[in-house]
């Protein structure tokens, strides 16, 4: 290592130490001085310290060799015991626990001893993440005392089902017809779960302070189905305008659109030709609907009330979901081999009625063969107008009255603005 490559990385080892310290400085800037066991000065001389470290054991050999190692060891070992007896001694003087200085430390002194034996660009990131956490403390630790046993499960099933799981299923096909990918299909399963996940978590973070248009769009991430029955629900009860819950329900419907769009063009982006001009002149229409609905807001009967959701992650709901994909697939294929394009557009027709999602991650996975693009678009737009009728069927039962003839209506002007945009698209883009 040449002068201008030795000081370059000092240059880093001393900027992670002035980084980290700057923010424990900060967070101590109150304290009088001597009271506390370190600051921006003592964190930049501990990264100058521990470059030094690893000048001296990439002295000894390069690549890092056994008494490089020892070297680096021991100034580490000798570091932490004195760094750590001094921050006892504070927690003792403030009569606190706290592991948070004495940690900070270390990391900084192995993060500037290898700045100096590896990447630089790797030290600095993580001498970045670290500030980045450390400066997060509080929001962080109220962000913990929102959190829910139901919560922190959820988020351990996902986690299982990526790093655990998903690793060791089989990746190849498997079945009659063609069969279905484990593999593929379990990280389908991986995906829209995330993305139920984050609606719920918008629904729980957002919903109950903004009133029922942000928690009606953010709702529309995990159920547009699960917001029309609470607003019907709502609308009978007379706890809100019906102009303003249909609305809400308008927005949702849009959101779920969007999504088919989203889900579609991330697993096979040539149906986006097919689905984008329906869909999205449904969501123009909704979201126009939904705009000329507010704008008529009055205050009368307008307060907010939260739009509930149940946690979206049950360990059993998973295992099912993957299984209803698996089943649409082979379905879908059977239909598509025997009774030809009609049959896979007609059996989406009936499972929209329970999950637009999953026919249209089925779909998907059939094109080319044994589906068209344009049959595939088809189907799964097929699968949106039932599933849309579902909802006007709920809105008309359980919300009734003006509720339910707004979002009728709703649902026929998104209906004749997909067909219109959906047959301009076909003269106007060649097939």
């Amino acid at each position: 290592m040449d002068i201008i490559d030795l000081l370059s990385h000092f240059a880093v080892a001393l900027g992670i130490g002035l980084l980290i310290g700057i923010e424990r400085g900060w967070r101590t800037r109150e304290e009088k001085p001597g009271s506390r066991t370190a600051g921006v000065r003592t964190f930049t001389i501990i990264g100058l310290l521990g470059g030094t470290a690893g000048v001296l054991a990439e002295t000894a050999g390069k690549p890092l060799t056994v008494t490089g190692g020892v070297i680096i060891g021991l100034g580490f070992a000798a570091f932490a015991i004195t760094f750590t007896m001094m921050c006892r001694d504070e927690n003792r003087a403030d009569g606190s626990f706290s592991a948070t200085t004495a940690i900070a430390g270390m990391l900084t002194f192995a993060l500037s001893a290898y700045a100096m034996i590896g990447d630089v660009r790797a030290a600095a990131a993580a001498a970045v993440a670290t500030v980045g956490v450390l400066a997060l403390r509080t929001p962080l630790h109220a962000w913990l005392t929102t959190l829910e046993e139901r919560e922190i499960r959820s988020a351990l099933i996902l986690l299982a089902m990526t790093f655990i799981a998903l690793p060791v299923i089989p990746d190849q096909s498997i079945g009659p017809f063609g069969g279905v990918n484990p593999r593929e299909i379990w990280l389908i399963a991986i995906i829209l779960a995330g993305v139920s996940f984050a609606g719920y978590l918008a629904v729980k973070l957002l919903g109950t302070r903004h009133g029922i248009m942000l928690a009606a769009a953010a709702g529309g991430l995990v159920s547009s189905t699960a917001v029309t029955a609470s607003s019907a629900k709502r609308a009978a009860a007379g706890e809100g305008a019906p102009h303003l819950l249909a609305a809400g329900v308008a927005l949702a419907t849009a959101v779920s659109f969007a999504r088919v769009i989203a889900i579609a063009g991330f697993l096979t982006p040539g149906l986006l030709r097919f689905l984008a001009p329906p869909l999205g002149a449904a969501i123009l229409a909704a979201v126009t609907w939904s705009f000329i609905a507010v704008s008529r807001r009055s205050s009368e009967g307008d307060d907010e009330q939260p739009v509930e959701f149940k946690n979206p992650f049950e360990f059993w709901a998973v295992i099912g979901f993957a299984l209803l994909l698996a089943a649409i697939v082979l379905a879908g294929r059977l239909l598509g081999e025997n009774l030809g394009e009609m049959g896979a557009i007609a059996g989406a027709l009936a499972l929209g009625l329970a999950d637009v999602d999953a026919v249209t991650v089925s779909m998907s996975r059939l094109t080319p063969e044994p589906l068209s693009f344009n049959a595939a678009a088809l189907a799964i737009l097929a699968a949106v107008v039932s599933n849309n009728v579902s909802k006007t069927a709920i809105g008309a039962v359980a919300g009734r009255g003006a509720f339910a003839v707004q979002i009728a209506a709703m649902t026929a002007l998104c209906f004749a603005a997909g067909a219109l945009a959906y047959w301009l698209a076909g003269l106007i883009i060649p097939p």
